[in-house]
């Protein structure tokens, strides 16, 4: 067949170079890859039908519809054989389960329950004996083991089943309790004392206890359950324990040996934990028996000893305390002791808020107790600010001014005072800021202690460390006060010699000189003055010359 070709000219039209996007190359082109989706179909009537159907009613149709379940037919054993057959039936196919899952403890249990009810328990036991070779360490199957002797009466085939579990888990609290449990239902009351004594060996838990006690008091051993308390709380000498040996002798009108029980734990655990709440329930004990003053000097006590930051209960018991049997002081001594309490609380989760020494030695004061304020004062002084800034060191200086008044008007100490201030200035770092107050208050100390040589030598330390105009004007106040003019006149000149530009420093030793009659040197003085190349105020210089 000849082909036609498309276009002229030449020698043969050469046919088109293959694209890039042709299928029978091997690639595919977007029309190949669109997802072709159906088109929606378009519901030409959309009036309701004449006849509505439910969802309940499509349902009440599927339930009628759905076919019966298919269940095996009941089998009636007839004969011996028959019983024979269903037996060797079911126990291959416990067998055969058992081999599939050895480890699966259900699996077993399954199969002695089974046995157990063809009422062959030989068969039964077997069963137990070979799944305890596989997990002798679950206390369940152990359970279920005893649990079958137990419902089948056999007592001593029980008896040898809990002695082997709680010998080989004797950690296991339920096996022991069960244990017991039958011994007291047979009545075996010294059977089951035996048992307890054997756990009690093992040293167990408060729980163990507790139950070996109840025991005893169930048959009024009243003497054997002292005795086990004894070993109670030798074995666990924690708040608890005691507690509820000195309720178990309140319960008997043994208010004596409650007293005992609850002293010895005093001595014993005052330094515990929960020290809080042994000696709360041992000043209630005596609340109870009407020993007030035994129960206040038990909360002082133990506010003494227990650390703030436990002692919470303790104070808000002292307070409720002291509003039902206390007078006036006592309850005044119990609020400042909860007040006390919170300030202890807000030092101790930030030492360096300044605010909170200050209220807490407030109110030490209050109560004037002399060796506490200073004991509140030297730890308040010893959170020393964490960076060496005057900004950081403006409240802390404080404490220490409030410390060595105290001790002077307060306290009448002198000796600690002048060792308060010498402490303070020792403490200060003078070389990047000072505090000129400090200095001040010294030296005003040692004068009114009649000891000017000692206020001398401090302002004269004070100029040499750390010149200040407010040192410079207090020294030459009191040197002027002693009529020293001379010490006037050498303080004015370091003053000078420290700020030339100090208008107040030139003009101040002027009148000094005028006051003295000297109209020649302060005129000199005021030539020098005004011949400084800064002045800080020059016109009140000025002023004064014209």
């Amino acid at each position: 067949m000849a082909l036609t070709t498309r276009g002229g000219g030449g020698g043969g039209d050469k046919a088109p170079p293959p694209s890039a996007s042709d299928s029978s190359l091997g690639f595919l082109t977007k029309r190949d890859t669109e997802v072709k989706l159906p088109r929606a179909t378009r519901v030409k009537n959309k009036t309701p039908a004449s006849v509505q159907i439910t969802a309940e009613q499509i349902l009440r149709e599927a339930r009628e519809r759905q076919e019966p379940e298919i269940r095996p037919p009941k089998q009636k054993i007839t004969d011996s054989i028959e019983l024979s057959e269903y037996r060797l039936r079911r126990r291959k196919e416990f067998e055969d389960v058992i081999r599939r899952v050895r480890w699966n403890v259900n699996a077993w249990v399954k199969y002695a329950k089974w046995e157990e009810q063809q009422q062959d328990f030989v068969r039964a036991r077997s069963v137990y004996e070979r799944a305890l070779d596989v997990a002798h360490r679950d206390h369940t199957l152990w359970l279920k083991y005893a649990e079958f002797e137990m419902r089948n009466r056999f007592v001593n085939h029980a008896r040898n089943v809990w002695d082997r579990a709680v010998s080989l888990l004797p950690r296991v609290d339920q096996l022991w309790y069960k244990y017991i449990h039958m011994e007291e239902l047979l009545g075996a009351v010294a059977n089951a004392r035996q048992v307890f004594e054997r756990w009690m060996a093992w040293r167990p838990d408060t729980a163990g206890w507790n139950s070996y006690i109840k025991f005893e008091l169930r048959y009024g051993e009243v003497e054997r359950g002292r005795a086990i308390y004894e070993r109670f709380v030798a074995e666990h000498p924690r708040p608890d324990t005691f507690i509820r040996y000195a309720k178990f002798e309140m319960k008997r009108g043994e208010v004596e040996r409650a007293r005992r029980v609850y002293e010895r734990a005093a001595d014993l655990l005052a330094d515990d934990e929960d020290a809080e709440i042994l000696f709360v329930a041992f000043a209630e004990f005596e609340e109870r028996c009407r020993e007030v003053e035994r129960a206040r000097a038990i909360y002082k006590y133990s506010l003494d000893r227990v650390p703030k930051g436990r002692a919470e209960e303790l104070y808000r018991k002292f307070l409720a305390f002291e509003k039902q049997f206390g007078d006036r002081e006592g309850i005044e001594d119990a609020i400042v002791g909860k007040r006390r309490f919170q300030y202890e609380d807000e030092v101790r989760k930030n030492p360096l808020n300044y605010d909170s020494w200050f209220d807490y030695i407030r109110l030490e004061e209050s109560v004037g107790n002399k060796d506490r304020i200073r004991e509140v004062y030297e730890r308040a002084i010893a959170n020393i600010p964490p960076a060496e800034e005057k900004r950081y060191w403006q409240r802390y200086i404080y404490l220490w001014i409030n410390y060595a008044l105290y001790e002077e008007l307060d306290a009448k100490d002198m000796e600690r005072t002048r060792e308060v201030y010498r402490e303070c200035l020792k403490l200060i770092p003078h070389k990047k800021f000072t505090f000129a107050k400090l200095w001040l208050m010294a030296a005003q100390f040692e004068v009114r202690q009649k000891n000017l040589k000692a206020a001398r030598q401090i302002l004269g330390n004070a100029i040499g460390m750390a010149p200040k105009g407010k040192i410079f004007k207090k020294y030459i106040e009191i040197e002027l006060y002693l009529g020293n003019f001379d010490r006037c006149r050498t303080l004015y000149e370091k003053y000078i010699e420290w700020s030339p530009a100090n208008c107040y420093a030139w003009r101040k030793y002027a009148e000094l000189e005028k006051n003295l009659s000297e109209t020649d040197r302060a005129r000199s003085i005021y030539e020098l003055a005004i011949a400084q190349p800064a002045l800080d105020t020059p016109e009140v210089l000025w002023k004064v010359c014209s």
